[in-house]
């Protein structure tokens, strides 16, 4: 326990007036001083294991909303093993209780679109993008967790791309639920559109479809906020198609907040069905720990929630894209096999390794430390039968130490108490969830612990805990020369490295009798969105990539605009703010050269015309940057050349300005200088 000043344990006796206080760090005693015995805040803590709350529901992580695990799958299978392992695995990371996915729809829904199973109506690839790859190693690992499904984006043919909440929209989940199915995966929860408020038809539609298919599968309603509570009390038919009440951020500060207060409301506890905030969360994975358990802990002080998904589950990101530390973890160079555990990892861990859903909480030993929000939180959860309990703990922005007296009865009364701690600031592995020496509670059942401040602690009589200790390599550059003819993967799959920004981008046959497999945006007419729209783009490569030539062949099915995008540095939300410089040839021959910045403003470089390269054919595009000159070239002949130095750096980009089915082929990135 070597860096970590976690706590001091004291057992009580009938009569105690000032107890030694242990150093869990040196195993030395010291005595408290008489000032800060007075000053120290003293908790009881009753824990009467008879006693009913409201069922927990568990604690999961969102993968979607969107892109923000696409480079996980990608990983060396070793570090990718390590990943899933600190995320799912019990007894050794976050050990997730929920994994919510998102039902992919071709459009961008942060940092990146996801794939549809039907890009095109009757046409169902089940094999499309990650998100059931994600559910079966999480499966794999525990079979118990529960698998939520959720969209943001829908594929545009649902009614005409017009409007998500169609008898259309309930046909492509079901058929993304057979899916599922046909992968092994039973979907235990199903939402509707991600913060887009509800539509009661519809959800009493749907209800009524996963009845007729025989899914024994809960609606979820509405992923915004409590508005639809207001809706299930005046109707008592629209209040039986929904079996969870669900808003997101619904803690003090909302998206990001400091979540020191949290909020359900009248209509929401009416309803009587179980309430969560089904996203929270945006937090960086270290800085955002004290929010995180806060969140879930207030959640239910203050708001009666008991279920608590935090967004996203890993920023499997390049780090020039929104949030790129945002999540449990960062794996942000799959090329390197690096990544690296947020402290909300083990935040997470503390919950959820030390209980199951269907615990339920208890009243009586949840609150308030001293009862003041200011001094730390806490709540406690028992078993069904009674037989074990866990209490946790977070002191997170407490001002000093404070003493906790617990009192059991019941069959947990005289049994071992585990403790672990995390100390919320700690810089090393040594500092995050660390097992302290167990307790014994006296005859009557008795014990007392003092509290640090900045920690979070769990006490449980739950075994089996643990902490992975799997190590990650360093990071590196993605080196150069980098290239892919796409002829190496199965139709229907998602090229390696790419992240498809806005539509979907996957392998096919290539077109006009070309040999072998190709590169084709799969979106022959734009998806229903979430964020505004933009060009169907994809970018792949490292953001520190300086002085390189983009090379690579294409072809237009119909008319429109090919898209090279050149040292893509930070976007800013939506996606058409992306700074980069852009190389744009039209079917009519009409070209332009021009750059982005993260507020979406163009900027004309150069423009012109060329021989029309029309539709059907395959050309080479080539785009090449050496210090300050670019270059552009159209099947080998420069089209223009100059100078420009505001970006000096960034990845690569390829897209088109139309939606069809067009495709790239022979992408090869090379170095222009040393």
């Amino acid at each position: 326990m070597k860096g970590l000043r976690a706590g001091v344990v004291l057992v009580m006796s009938l009569a105690i007036a000032v107890a030694p206080q242990v150093n869990a760090a040196t195993s030395q005693q010291t005595a408290p001083t008489a000032g800060e015995t007075a000053q120290r805040v003293s908790t009881q803590v009753h824990v009467e294991t008879a006693e009913s709350g409201e069922v927990y529901g568990g604690v999961g992580a969102i993968s979607g909303g969107g892109g923000n695990s696409r480079l996980l799958i990608d990983y060396p299978p070793a570090q990718r093993d390590q990943i899933l392992d600190y995320l799912f695995k019990p007894g050794y990371g976050a050990a997730l209780q929920i994994l919510k996915l998102e039902i992919g729809g071709d459009a961008n829904s942060t940092d990146g679109s996801e794939p549809s199973i039907e890009h095109t109506r009757g046409t169902v690839n089940c094999n499309a993008g990650y998100e059931f790859w994600l559910a079966e190693q999480a499966k794999l690992r525990n079979p118990n967790i529960k698998l939520y499904g959720l969209a943001w984006t829908a594929p545009g043919w649902i009614d005409y791309g017009s409007n998500f909440w169609s008898k259309d929209t309930i046909d492509y989940f079901m058929t993304w639920m057979d899916c599922a199915q046909s992968h092994g995966l039973k979907i235990d929860y199903l939402g509707g559109w991600n913060e887009r408020g509800f539509n009661k038809l519809w959800y009493e539609d749907l209800h009524a479809a996963l009845a007729a298919k025989h899914y024994a599968t809960q609606v979820v309603g509405d992923d915004s906020d409590w508005d639809e509570a207001k809706e299930m009390v005046r109707d008592a038919e629209f209040a039986r198609s929904i079996d969870i009440v669900a808003a997101h951020y619904s803690c003090e500060g909302g998206d990001g907040g400091n979540a020191n207060h949290c909020h359900s409301t009248p209509e929401a506890l009416a309803t009587h069905k179980p309430l969560w905030d089904s996203e929270s969360g945006s937090q960086d994975d270290n800085s955002g720990t004290g929010p995180l358990i806060r969140a879930i802990i207030r959640g239910y002080v203050d708001a009666k929630m008991t279920g608590f998904l935090n967004w996203p589950l890993i920023a499997a990101i390049t780090s020039n894209l929104p949030y790129p530390t945002v999540g449990l973890m960062v794996a942000s160079q799959p090329w390197s096999g690096n990544y690296s555990i947020g402290t909300s990892l083990w935040a997470t861990a503390h919950v959820t390794q030390f209980t199951q859903p269907g615990w339920q909480f208890l009243n009586s030993a949840s609150g308030y430390l001293g009862g003041d929000g200011a001094n730390g939180s806490y709540i406690t959860l028992r078993s069904p039968d009674g037989a074990d309990y866990s209490t946790i703990v977070e002191t997170a922005a407490a001002k000093g130490p404070s003493l906790l007296t617990f009192s059991v009865s019941g069959n947990p009364a005289k049994k071992p108490v585990q403790v672990w701690a995390t100390n919320i600031q700690g810089k090393s592995d040594q500092d995050f969830f660390v097992h302290l020496p167990d307790l014994n509670p006296d005859e009557r059942g008795r014990y007392q612990f003092k509290l640090l401040s900045g920690y979070i602690y769990t006490f449980s009589t739950v075994t089996g805990a643990g902490k992975g200790a799997a190590t990650t390599p360093p990071p590196s550059e993605l080196k150069l020369p980098y290239s892919d003819n796409f002829d190496g993967y199965q139709v229907g799959q998602e090229a390696r490295y790419l992240s498809d920004m806005q539509g979907s981008f996957e392998i096919q046959r290539c077109a006009a009798g070309r040999p072998g497999k190709c590169l084709q945006l799969m979106d022959s007419v734009k998806p229903i969105e979430w964020q505004d729209d933009s060009d169907a783009f994809t970018l792949l490569g490292d953001p520190s990539w300086e002085n390189y030539a983009l090379s690579v062949d294409a072809i237009l099915t119909k008319p429109g605009t090919v898209e090279l995008i050149g040292r893509a540095g930070i976007q800013e939300r939506p996606q058409s703010h992306q700074q980069g410089y852009y190389f744009r040839v039209s079917d009519t021959g009409s070209w332009s050269l021009f750059k982005t910045d993260t507020q979406g403003r163009h900027t004309d470089l150069a423009e012109g015309s060329v021989a029309p390269i029309g539709v059907g054919s395959w050309h080479t595009y080539r785009l090449s940057f050496n210090k300050a000159q670019i270059a552009a070239y159209l099947d080998g002949d420069k089209v223009t050349t100059l100078t420009d130095t505001p970006y000096q750096t960034g990845q690569i980009g390829l897209g088109f300005t139309d939606y069809d089915t067009n495709q790239f082929d022979n992408l090869s990135i090379t170095p222009t200088s040393n």
